[in-house]
C-alpha cells in the first residue's frame, strides 16, 4: 500500500467557516503516515470538530491505537454544510486530518455513536468519504465500518450502515479488534470471515447476524441467524488504569465547546436515577486513585498548557476522596492560574470546603440538576435529593461569592402533574431567595429545561414520551410563570426532542427514514439552525412511517428493538425499579448500602472499585508548582517586557485571531516562562498582540509583547524554546525588549498573488491612485458607513505578476484590509478575493512615548 497523495485543500479552505478545523496539526497528533504492513484506522466523530474535539472517548482510542505496533489511527469529523458543498462542487472526498486522504483509503473506519441527532451526519461521512451507505453494498475494497459509543446499546436505527458495533468500554476490546483485523489484512481474509471472527470477540455486535421481524407495523421478534450468537453483552473494563496514553492530550487549534484538560476520575454511577441511561450502561462505579489522578493532571497540564482542568465523571461529587483531591489539585495548580471545574456535581456533595477550593483561581460554572420541581416527583425518579438540600447548596454558593447558578429540569417525567411543572418555577424563586433573603442582591438563576425522553435499558424504557404539543405547552407555562428579573429560561427545542425520542427507541425500519431525510438535505440535526422537523415529516410520509408512533408506551412483555443487546443489568431489575417508581420507593446507592441486585457484577472481575481512604490518611503530596514562589497578584505587578516576533505561514493562516491567542498562551505555559497575570476574578496572561491578521493571510511580520516576573536568561535560547512548542508553520524569528513607545500609526506591507487577475487591473490601479478620495459604502453590524480608502493606501503596484500593497493605519481610526481593496477597488469577486494568496511582509511603526 502506497500512501495516497494528500488532497490540495488550498483553493477550498479560504471559502469556508472556521477553516482551521480542517487543517489538523494539533499538538500531540501523529503524522499522516500510512504503511502497507500496518492496519490503518480512521476514527470519525460524526459532528463538527468543535464538538468532537471535546469527546474523551475518541482521544482515548486514538492514543491506544497509535501506541500499538503496526497500527496507525487518524481522525475525521463531519464537515460543516459549507465545506460539504465545496467538496462536492470540486469532486473531492471527505478526508482525514492527519493524512488529508479520502476515508475510503483506510482499512477501518471507527465511527462514534454519541447521540441520536448525529445520525444523518454518519451518512454524510460515509457518502462523502467514498463508501456505499449500507454495509451490505460494500465490497472487499471498502473499509470495514465499526461503531461504538453511548448509543451503541440501541444502534438499530443505524445498524444497517455498520459492519460491527462495539458495546461497552473500549480500552481493551479495541486492541483485540486491531490484532484480529491486522491478522485479517496480512492473511487476506474475505469480509464474511472477518465478521465471523469479530462476532467471537465478547462485546462485538454484528448486525448482519440478526434479523428483525415485524407484523402490522410492530416489531415482533429479533431472530439470531447463528445458534451460537443469540445475544451480545457489553464489555466492562474491570478498573480504570493509570492511563499513560493520556499524558499527552490532543490540544485543539480551533476552540471546542469544552476547551480544557478532561480527567476521568471515575466511570459509572449507581445513584439509580430511573430516567438515566448512562447510570445503567456505564455501571459499575470504578474510581481512579488519587495518585493516578494527580499523575494524569501533572503530565496533562505540563504537556498541553490548558488553563482549566475538568474532573469528569457521571457524578463527580460522589468521588470518595473529592475533598483531598481538590486540595491537592489546587495546591499544585493555583500558582499557575489553572482552574478546576466539576461539570457533573450533585446536590449534597458540593460542600462549602469544596466550593472554597474551586474559587481559588477563578470561579467556574455552578450547575446543579434537580431534574424535577417537587420532592414527590424526585422520589418517583429516585433522584435522592430534597428541596431543603438544594436550597442549602444554593445558599452556600451565594455566600461564597457566586452570582450565577444554573438549574436543569425536565418536563414530561412519568407521573408529572401541573403542580410539578409549576414547582420548577417555585423552586427557582426559592433558590434565588437564598442569596440574601430577598433584599435585592444582584444574582441570577438560569434554568435549562428539556423534554424527558425514555431511553433503552432504563426502568422508564416502557414509558411514553409526551407529545410535541404537550411539551410546548409545559415549556410555555414555565415562560409565563417565571419572573423576568433575575431569571433566564433556556429550553431544548421540543421538535428536536421528538426526533431524538423516535431514534432513541427506534428499530431498523428507521434506516430508510434516515436515508430519505438525508437525501432531502437533513444535516447536523443537533444544531437548531440546521434542524427541520418538516423535512423529517416529509421523509416519514414517503416511508409510510408514523413518527409519533415511536413515542408510544411499550408493554412490559413486548419485544424491544434492543432485546438482543445486553447492558448487564437484568430486565427483572428494571421491571422492579419501574414498579418502585410508581410507589415512590427509594433504591439506595450500592456503593454505600450494599448490592441492590441489578445483576451486573460477578464480584470476581466486575465489581465496584472505590478508593476511600481512612480518615487519618494524609493526601498525596502535591508536586511543587514551577512558579510556586510567585505571590498572589492582588495588584498589577511591574514586569520585564519582551517582544516576540514570529511568522505565520502555510496552514497557520487559517487560524482565527482568538485561536492564535489561545495557542500562544498555552505555548508560554508549556515553555515554563514566568508570565504575569492580570488581577481580578478572571486572571488572564499579560500578553498583548499586534493587529489581528485576517483569516487566510500569511505573515512574516507578527509579534506579541509579554510581561514576565523575571528577566530572561537568554533571548536566543527563548527563541528555540518557543519554537519547540509551536507548530512548524509558526516560527519565532526573534525576542527583544518590548519598546516603551506606543505605535500611533503604522504601515502594513503586503504582497498578493493570484492565478487570475481582472483584465483591467492596471487601469483600475491607475484610476485609484489618481483620485484624491475614493469613498466606499461599508456595511458592518447592520449599519452602512462611508469610508474613504484613498488616504489609507500609500502604495499600490502590479509588478512581476504580484500586487504590492502598503496600507496606513492610525490608532483608533477606521482602516482597510487587502481583501476589501481587492473587491472594492480592483474588481475581484468576493470568492476570488478569498482565494488569492496574501502575504504580510513587514510593518513600519510610527511611535510616541507612552
Amino acid at each position: 500500500m502506497v500512501t495516497p497523495t494528500p488532497l490540495d485543500l488550498g483553493p477550498i479552505l479560504p471559502l469556508v467557516r472556521k477553516p482551521g478545523q480542517y487543517v489538523g496539526g494539533e499538538l500531540h497528533a501523529v503524522s499522516g503516515r500510512m504503511d502497507a504492513d500496518s492496519l490503518n484506522f480512521c476514527l470519525v466523530f460524526p459532528d463538527l470538530y468543535e464538538i468532537g474535539m471535546s469527546h474523551q472517548g475518541l482521544q482515548i482510542l486514538y492514543h491506544i491505537l497509535n501506541g500499538q505496533d503496526h497500527v496507525a489511527a487518524h481522525r475525521a469529523y463531519a464537515p460543516d454544510v459549507d465545506m460539504e458543498q465545496e467538496l462536492r462542487a470540486q469532486g473531492l472526498p471527505l478526508f482525514s486530518l492527519e493524512a488529508k486522504v479520502a476515508l475510503s483509503a483506510y482499512d477501518v473506519l471507527g465511527i462514534t455513536l454519541p447521540y441520536e441527532l448525529c445520525y444523518t451526519n454518519i451518512l454524510t461521512v460515509l457518502n462523502l468519504g467514498g463508501l456505499p451507505l449500507r454495509a451490505a453494498a460494500r465490497s472487499e475494497e471498502h473499509p470495514l465500518v465499526l461503531g461504538g459509543g453511548s448509543c451503541s446499546l440501541n444502534p438499530e436505527p443505524v445498524a444497517d450502515f455498520f459492519d460491527a458495533i462495539v458495546l461497552g468500554d473500549g480500552e481493551e476490546i479495541i486492541i483485540e479488534i486491531a490484532d484480529l483485523l491486522l491478522q485479517a489484512k496480512v492473511e487476506q481474509w474475505n469480509r464474511n470471515l472477518v465478521l465471523e471472527r469479530l462476532a467471537q470477540i465478547a462485546g462485538v455486535y454484528v448486525p448482519a447476524f440478526f434479523r428483525p421481524h415485524y407484523q402490522q407495523g410492530r416489531l415482533t421478534a429479533i431472530e439470531p441467524l447463528r445458534p451460537d450468537y443469540p445475544w451480545v453483552r457489553k464489555r466492562v473494563l474491570p478498573q480504570l488504569s493509570a492511563a499513560p496514553y493520556l499524558h499527552q492530550p490532543l490540544v485543539p487549534v480551533v476552540s471546542p465547546v469544552h476547551d480544557r484538560l478532561g480527567l476521568e476520575i471515575a466511570r459509572g454511577c449507581t445513584r439509580g436515577c430511573r430516567f438515566c441511561q448512562a447510570g445503567i450502561t456505564y455501571r459499575p462505579v470504578r474510581e481512579r486513585t488519587l495518585e493516578e489522578i494527580m499523575e494524569l493532571a501533572n503530565q496533562g497540564i505540563a504537556s498541553s498548557g490548558f488553563e482549566e482542568l475538568a474532573l469528569l465523571s457521571l457524578s463527580t461529587g460522589d468521588f470518595s476522596c473529592l475533598g483531598e483531591l481538590m486540595g491537592a489539585l489546587m495546591d499544585r495548580f493555583a500558582d499557575n492560574f489553572v482552574s478546576v471545574s466539576m461539570p457533573s456535581m450533585r446536590v449534597g456533595t458540593l460542600t462549602p470546603e469544596i466550593m472554597e477550593q474551586i474559587k481559588r483561581v477563578r470561579k467556574t460554572g455552578f450547575t446543579v440538576a434537580p431534574e424535577a420541581g417537587t420532592d414527590r416527583l424526585r422520589e418517583v425518579i429516585n433522584k435522592g435529593i430534597t428541596e431543603e438540600a438544594l436550597l442549602a447548596t444554593c445558599r452556600d454558593a451565594f455566600s461564597l461569592g457566586w452570582k450565577l447558578i444554573k438549574l436543569y429540569f425536565m418536563v414530561g417525567l412519568p407521573t408529572e402533574t401541573e403542580e410539578d411543572v409549576e414547582g420548577i418555577v417555585h423552586l427557582a424563586k426559592k433558590a434565588r431567595y437564598q442569596a440574601g433573603q430577598g433584599r435585592g442582591r444582584p444574582v441570577q438563576v438560569n434554568l435549562g429545561v428539556a423534554t424527558f425522553i425514555p431511553k433503552p435499558h432504563t426502568p422508564f424504557q416502557w414509558e411514553p414520551q409526551i407529545s410535541l404539543e404537550e411539551s410546548k405547552r409545559r415549556i410555555n407555562r414555565l415562560k409565563q410563570l417565571l419572573p423576568r428579573q433575575g431569571f433566564k429560561l433556556k429550553w431544548h427545542d421540543p421538535e428536536q426532542s421528538l426526533l431524538e425520542g423516535v431514534f432513541s427507541r427506534g428499530d431498523r425500519r428507521l434506516s430508510r427514514l434516515l436515508e430519505t431525510a438525508w437525501k432531502d438535505g437533513a444535516r447536523l440535526d443537533s444544531w437548531s439552525e440546521h434542524f427541520s422537523l418538516e423535512q423529517w415529516r416529509r421523509a416519514a410520509t414517503a416511508c409510510e412511517l408514523d413518527l409519533e408512533g415511536y413515542l408510544r408506551r411499550r408493554e412490559v412483555g413486548e419485544t424491544l428493538p434492543w432485546e438482543h443487546l445486553r447492558s448487564g443489568v437484568e430486565r427483572a431489575f428494571l421491571e422492579a425499579e419501574y414498579a418502585k417508581a410508581l410507589q415512590r420507593e427509594y433504591t439506595p446507592d450500592c456503593r454505600n448500602h450494599g448490592c441492590q441486585g441489578c445483576g451486573l457484577c460477578d464480584f470476581k472481575t466486575v465489581q465496584p472499585v472505590i478508593h476511600a481512604r481512612p480518615a487519618s490518611s494524609a493526601p498525596p503530596p502535591a508536586v511543587p508548582s514551577p512558579r510556586s514562589d510567585r505571590e498572589e497578584q492582588k495588584q498589577p505587578q511591574p514586569g520585564h517586557s519582551y517582544r516576540v516576533s514570529y511568522s505565520r505561514l502555510g496552514d497557520s493562516r487559517f487560524y482565527g485571531h482568538l485561536e492564535l491567542l489561545q495557542m500562544v498562551f498555552r505555548v508560554l505555559q508549556r515553555a515554563g516562562l514566568p508570565v504575569l497575570f492580570s488581577s481580578g476574578f478572571n486572571p488572564t496572561p499579560r500578553v498583548s498582540f499586534s493587529q489581528a491578521l485576517p483569516v487566510g493571510v500569511e505573515s512574516l511580520a507578527e509579534s506579541f509583547d509579554m510581561d514576565l516576573a523575571q528577566p530572561l536568561a537568554s533571548m536566543e535560547e527563548t527563541v528555540a524554546l518557543l519554537n519547540s512548542q509551536l507548530p512548524e508553520t509558526i516560527r519565532v524569528t526573534g525576542v527583544s525588549f518590548a519598546p516603551r513607545a506606543v505605535a500611533r500609526s503604522s504601515v502594513l506591507k503586503y504582497t498578493i498573488s493570484s492565478q487570475v487577475y481582472p483584465d483591467d487591473l492596471r487601469q483600475r490601479i491607475k484610476h485609484f491612485l489618481s483620485q484624491e478620495t475614493f469613498v466606499i459604502d461599508r456595511f458592518r453590524k447592520n449599519r452602512h458607513k462611508d469610508l474613504d480608502l484613498r488616504p489609507l493606501v500609500s502604495r499600490l503596484e502590479f509588478t512581476d505578476n504580484l500586487l504590492l500593497l502598503d496600507l496606513l493605519g492610525h490608532q483608533g481610526q477606521p482602516a482597510t484590509n487587502p481583501r476589501e481593496m481587492l473587491e472594492k477597488v480592483l474588481g475581484f469577486s468576493e470568492r476570488e478575493a478569498l482565494q488569492v494568496r496574501i502575504m504580510k511582509t513587514g510593518v513600519e511603526e510610527m511611535t510616541s512615548l507612552s
